[in-house]
């Protein structure tokens, strides 16, 4: 459960609203503190304060819009419904995440992989299921998925990545 929600009118908040927009649109390197300070209205040790850094910043918001994706992916999945053929159940949840990616302008900080290297969970969410014979399946799905965001960020129309996306068929054994 969230501990908090942004009120857009705190200093935390608008910090927070405003890294939302800066990392969705913009790589991580190409935001600077000054850029998320000056969006958001606040000084530069606003956001120190409450965050520590630019990329603790970064690692709050991508936690955030990473579960509002992975809980789309997760009833996509449910939705599709259990049956033989798991590869339904995965492309409609990838078709699912680039959409909400694409309207939500997310593409950026979805289309990197999380800079905690531990811990993928969208590899987590696209590797579930009877795969014995395939545990990289999720890794592989999740990289695929991240590269047609990163397409659509660099110019590519959408229509293309879904095309590409609907084109995987993960086969189970």
């Amino acid at each position: 459960m969230r501990e908090w929600i942004p009120v857009s009118t705190s200093p935390r908040g608008r910090l927070v609203l405003a890294a939302v927009k800066e990392f969705g649109a913009r790589p991580f390197d190409e935001v600077t503190v000054a850029d998320l300070a000056a969006a958001a209205e606040v000084t530069t040790g606003a956001l120190y304060h409450h965050f520590g850094s630019k990329l603790g910043l970064y690692a709050f918001v991508r936690d955030d819009v990473e579960r509002r994706l992975l809980d789309r992916m997760e009833g996509a999945m449910a939705a599709t419904g259990p049956g033989p053929d798991r590869s339904a159940v995965v492309t409609a949840a990838l078709l699912v995440g680039l959409e909400f990616a694409v309207r939500e302008n997310f593409l950026r900080i979805l289309g990197e992989p999380p800079q905690d290297a531990e811990r993928d969970r969208l590899a987590e969410l696209l590797g579930r299921g009877d795969l014995p014979s395939a545990p990289l399946l999720g890794r592989v799905l999740a990289a695929a998925w991240r590269a047609a965001l990163a397409a659509v960020a660099e110019g590519a129309e959408p229509e293309h990545a879904r095309a590409a996306l609907a084109a995987l068929r993960p086969h189970t054994p």
